[in-house]
């Protein structure tokens, strides 16, 4: 298995300097992230038993140490784009085999695999159709693909927020579920199920969301973002935009996210 270097995928250079800058904070602030990946693996079909194991996007190796765990005795790869994730991630173990590398061009042989998991990493990936066929490669006749993805009504409030202040694109763009839909239907994975489900956290301020999205390195990353600071009118009127979201529990941020257990034909 060769690595591949950041330096190969200028499409993602944002996106991988953007999460190994915040290796060291990722942790602290991941409560959506710990939630979908657990809930993830727990959709796992009771029969997987992988002889090796494969965690794209592993970030700071949290799941592929849960991995590690539930798969005692297997082989763990955890893969990532972001350099700086997995030289956070080796010291702490749970896999075997620490590669930078891209979804969409794995650098792993054919039929290499029993498991392929990835929580909240492929909507990076702007070609899921790629993600798709390099996952099908990569897998044993029988492997499954678990994914937990995001899509389209992600962080709405925060978009309809902006919106009401400047119009300018300040949150990531999702694909829709149906374009989910039709990928996975063309794939030519069986796929065992396919649904999204929403996850909303609450937050006192708006400024608590959007530190917090800076420390897992998902903040804006979208061709056309402003550029520069944000004046600080404009961040008074995205304050008041967003009360009008407010509930009891806080300031509501939605995430829709994407479930999806795939199996490659035997």
């Amino acid at each position: 298995m060769t690595d591949l270097s950041v330096g190969n995928l200028p499409d993602k250079r944002l996106v991988a300097v953007s999460f190994s800058r915040a290796a060291a904070s990722y942790d602290s602030v991941a409560e959506l992230q710990r939630a979908v990946g657990h809930e993830l693996i727990g959709r796992l079909p009771p029969d997987v038993s992988p002889g090796r194991w494969l965690d794209v996007g592993s970030g700071t190796g949290y799941f592929s140490r849960v991995l590690g765990q539930q798969f005692a005795g297997s082989e763990g790869v955890a893969l990532d784009i972001a350099q700086g994730m997995l030289t956070y991630a080796r010291p702490l173990g749970g896999a075997q085999h620490f590669i930078a590398g891209d979804a969409e061009c794995l650098p792993l042989q054919d039929n290499s695999c029993d498991l392929i998991f990835s929580s909240l990493a492929l909507q990076w990936c702007e070609h899921f159709d790629g993600v798709l066929k390099e996952a099908r490669r990569v897998l044993r006749p029988g492997g499954v693909l678990a994914f937990a993805s995001l899509c389209v009504g992600t962080l709405s409030e925060l978009r309809d927020s902006w919106q009401a202040v400047d119009g300018q694109v300040h949150v990531n763009r999702f694909r829709s579920f149906a374009a989910y839909q039709q990928r996975c239907a063309d794939s030519g994975f069986q796929v065992l199920s396919l649904q999204t489900q929403p996850h909303v956290l609450h937050y006192p301020q708006v400024r608590h969301l959007t530190h917090e999205l800076k420390a897992l390195g998902a903040h804006n990353l979208n061709p056309g973002r402003p550029e520069g600071l944000t004046g600080r009118a404009r961040l008074q009127g995205l304050m008041a935009a967003y009360e009008h979201f407010r509930q009891p529990q806080g300031l509501p941020a939605t995430y829709q996210v994407v479930y999806g257990i795939l199996e490659n034909p035997r």
